[in-house]
């Protein structure tokens, strides 16, 4: 992505953003809300135009529907007395794009079973998904994004709604793919501290404004007080990340009162 500028009607969500991402490289997106995180994933997806500037992907301008993408949406859970399996939707994401009704080959069906053993869901494959938890549909999710063997990973606030055990239970499982298949991840999520062990670099939107660069080189008081033109105070505590004065919904963690316990501990 080269002078990436993003606008709607006068506002502009970023301007001139260069960003390069490397095969493997975990890239956590965060920002509040409106601040372009999703938009910046539907670039990526060929679903919107940049305003200015230019993009590619794996050296070829960007298109719809590029098989080297796997994507895993918000969480969203599926109403009762929907059919689908397990493996219905993983199988999906191995031979989805095709015209017709799905008919699984040998090899699909073989792919499917590597893709739930690999998400540890074979237990459930062939349960309805709406009769799984949020965790487990989840799984199902990751299951399905990596079953077409991604170039890139492009992650969509996956773990909203997910309770604390889930959300390090899916975060581990995302970055144990990207280690297995050498795939890139684009995170976008309003709290990095899930994925902040696996963070190679940040991409922080704020204001109209960017930051990019490893945790420690963004996360810092004076990069965001700058972005946001007001005190903000960085506070790391036993590897977890929190922030004081930034407008509600800033990206990294909601409402630090709510993170603080009475020892002084984040988390």
């Amino acid at each position: 992505m080269t002078a990436a500028t993003l606008s709607f009607g006068d506002r502009t969500l970023w301007n001139n953003l260069n960003l390069e991402i490397q095969p493997g490289e975990f890239v956590a997106v965060l920002g509040g809300n409106g601040t372009g995180k999703t938009s910046l994933l539907r670039v990526i997806l060929g679903q919107q135009r940049l305003s200015a500037g230019a993009i590619e992907l794996f050296g070829r301008p960007v298109a719809r529907g590029s098989k080297g993408i796997g994507y895993i949406p918000q969480q969203k859970l599926l109403e009762q007395g929907t059919p689908l399996r397990a493996r219905d939707l993983v199988a999906l994401g191995v031979d989805g794009q095709r015209w017709g009704l799905p008919v699984p080959s040998r090899a699909v069906r073989h792919r499917v079973d590597e893709v739930l053993e690999a998400v540890g869901a074979t237990e459930y494959a062939d349960v309805p998904v709406a009769m799984l938890s949020g965790g487990e549909q989840q799984r199902i999710r990751v299951g399905q994004s990596i079953a077409a063997h991604p170039r890139l990973l492009l992650c969509d606030e996956p773990l909203l709604s997910l309770d604390l055990h889930h959300q390090r239970t899916v975060s581990e499982l995302i970055n144990e793919q990207r280690t297995a298949t050498g795939a890139a991840v684009v995170f976008v999520t309003h709290d990095v501290n899930p994925v902040l062990p696996f963070v190679d670099r940040v991409l922080y939107l704020a204001g109209g404004r960017f930051s990019v660069g490893t945790p420690d080189e963004v996360l810092r008081s004076e990069v965001l007080s700058s972005m946001y033109n007001t005190p903000v105070e960085v506070i790391r505590s036993r590897g977890r990340v929190a922030v004081l004065g930034a407008p509600e919904g800033y990206g990294v963690h909601d409402h630090l009162e709510h993170h603080v316990r009475p020892s002084g501990v984040i988390g």
